[in-house]
């Protein structure tokens, strides 16, 4: 599957971003107008709402269009409504058919990892999804380096079909998967959907980036002003937005162009919440950074680092969060 160097990416699309879902399924279509072929969404986004949006917009343009969406984050209280067990992904991915209106998912990524579930037990149950015709492809997001080595063993040796893609957060302010991630994909030929190029509103462009939608509820600490990794992205922010007004652009087509000009990135996801979001995003879908600019981002964030921690989403692995099995 061939898929277009942006890829609209569905997560503001509902109760958790855009609730007018006319005004969503219009910048869906904008999208796919401009040129874009590649859809993702998850069943967690506004809790399935998201899906329903898509599935209503692509009536009528879904064998055009590369569908992607995921599982294993909660979707209920229900602790069996989660993860990567074969019995949830045989449920979940029958939610995600229904409310997408569709009969296949182009690729149907595993959200985060499922450290209680092994491997080999997820990938038996995806495969057993790509033969039956549900799905087409499979990948994983948020992925480790280890696992995703993991993953890549695992299908080999049992004969499974293995993740094709991984989708990992990445933006001038949070390199760090550039150190292994980004290499070790290459080496397993796998696409890169990254996701996350304005992090979290921080390169939008705003004067005040910390005053963003996303600023309030469970995103107020990446914008907690008494974090020192916090205070380094103003600081780094002020430099990269002079920079780009010496190169000509506006900051979130300098933040878009960053990461597509990574060799190992397929696509770049763009999340907009809104149509203006989107037409300042594909106007800047042709810019190429020179070597010059490219080589002062590396000065005010440096190759593989990240400004803050925190920014990366990573559940803490049980060998870390429970201490009973650090102690003998």
């Amino acid at each position: 599957m061939s898929v277009s160097e942006f890829a609209l990416g569905a997560m503001m699309f509902g109760a958790g971003g855009n609730p007018d879902h006319d005004e969503s399924v219009r910048i869906i279509h904008t999208a796919l107008d401009a040129g874009i072929n590649f859809v993702d969404t998850a069943d967690i986004y506004s809790r399935g709402e998201s899906e329903e949006i898509v599935g209503r917009a692509l009536k009528g343009r879904r064998d055009d269009v590369v569908l992607a969406t995921k599982f294993a984050l909660p979707m209920g209280p229900d602790a069996n409504q989660a993860g990567g067990s074969p019995r949830w992904i045989k449920r979940a991915v029958e939610d995600s058919l229904r409310r997408l209106d569709t009969d296949y998912i182009d690729l149907y990524q595993m959200h985060r990892p499922d450290h209680h579930t092994d491997i080999d037990e997820t990938l038996s149950a995806l495969t057993d999804l790509v033969r039956s015709g549900k799905v087409r492809a499979i990948g994983s997001s948020a992925f480790p380096v280890e696992l995703i080595v993991e993953a890549q063993w695992s299908a080999d040796r049992h004969g499974h079909r293995r993740f094709l893609t991984e989708q990992p957060k990445y933006s001038i302010l949070n390199r760090t998967i550039e150190a292994a991630v980004l290499p070790t994909a290459q080496r397993y030929g796998m696409g890169i959907l990254t996701y996350g190029p304005l992090s979290s509103g921080w390169l939008s462009g705003r004067t005040d980036p910390t005053k963003g939608h996303r600023a309030g509820g469970v995103g107020a600490r990446l914008f907690d002003l008494t974090v020192p990794g916090n205070q380094a992205k103003v600081e780094a922010v002020g430099q990269l937005t002079q920079l780009a007004a010496e190169a000509g652009m506006p900051l979130t087509h300098l933040a878009t162009a960053f990461v597509r000009s990574h060799p190992a990135v397929t696509s770049v996801l763009i999340g907009p919440r809104k149509p203006e979001h989107l037409d300042d995003l594909l106007a800047g879908s042709d810019v190429v950074l020179s070597e010059d600019v490219l080589d002062r981002i590396d000065d005010i964030v440096p190759p593989g680092t990240e400004l803050n921690p925190a920014d990366n989403f990573f559940a803490e692995p049980p060998a870390i969060a429970d201490k009973r099995l650090r102690r003998r």
